[in-house]
């Protein structure tokens, strides 16, 4: 029997890639996205093993009721890609209180909101897969995006914790970190700045938005590459913990790990001197 996915944020960028590579591979697909014009301009071409849902994962019971239609629908559910989010970007000083709450609304708790709706049903499956999409910013800190960051870093607390807590009931937890894909994460339907301009980041802004206009739908990611990749994470019978998703990304990790690793050396006597001494007999 084909693998039922859930994919939110299904309707452009990664999570097209991803909906769409799923279906591909002949699994059945439930598409969700809060705008269910553009959900469903993407999938007119697809029939039968396609259930779109709107969704706006931020309200609790609108991820209870896709649950809910997926079931009665499909009868179970093997993948849930946690997909949905978007970027809020500009010095921490210069973005409003309101616009990091709705951050982390949208990133983190709208991903508790679908795994919370979803869950119960792998358990009693006693089986399934959570993928849930960080970021190379949620591996390492991204000057100028750090209310991004920050989400994404919590999505990666939760996930390795989760992977602990569900695996006796033969559930499986990937977190993925893509770089930079040529998708509209830089346009401003998915990028949101900070609204407080401060004098002291004028230079900076500047040279942030030069690199935005640059690299805005140049980048060498291609999404559609990474849904056939997340159809393999699925199928494999050891799924990783954390897959890297891209070249930039895989740079940057490595390059942060080496740093650690060169840090912690460097501080090692002090960090051992903060224990009780040793006792003497």
């Amino acid at each position: 029997m084909s693998k039922v996915w859930l994919v939110t944020g299904a309707a452009s960028g990664l999570g097209a890639g991803i909906a769409r590579a799923a279906l591909e591979s002949g699994a059945r697909l439930v598409a969700t996205d809060v705008d269910m014009d553009r959900l469903r301009q993407t999938f007119s071409r697809h029939e039968g093993h396609l259930l779109t849902c709107e969704l706006d994962i931020r309200d609790a019971k609108q991820a209870e009721l896709a649950a809910e239609a997926a079931l009665e629908r499909f009868g179970r559910i093997d993948v849930l890609v946690n997909n949905a989010g978007y970027g809020q970007f500009g010095p921490f000083e210069e973005v409003e209180p309101e616009k990091i709450e709705r951050q982390f609304a949208t990133n983190v708790f709208g991903t508790f909101n679908v795994t919370r709706a979803v869950l119960p049903v792998l358990r009693r499956q006693r089986a399934g897969h959570v993928i849930n999409m960080s970021s190379n910013g949620g591996f390492k800190g991204v000057a100028g995006a750090s209310m991004y960051s920050a989400s994404k870093f919590a999505i990666e607390g939760f996930s390795e914790s989760l992977a602990v807590e569900v695996a006796e009931f033969g559930i499986r937890v990937t977190i993925v970190e893509p770089g930079a894909f040529r998708t509209d994460f830089l346009d401003g339907r998915s990028l949101k700045l900070g609204g407080r301009a401060l004098p002291d980041y004028d230079a900076y802004r500047a040279r942030a938005q030069a690199v935005f206009n640059e690299r805005n739908h140049r980048q060498v990611g291609d999404p559609d590459r990474l849904g056939r990749a997340m159809v393999q994470v699925a199928d494999a019978e050891q799924p990783p913990l954390r897959l890297i998703a891209g070249r930039d990304a895989l740079d940057v990790v490595l390059t942060k790990l080496a740093g650690v690793a060169e840090e912690i050396e460097r501080w090692r006597e002090l960090t051992l001197s903060t224990d009780y001494a040793a006792e003497s007999h």
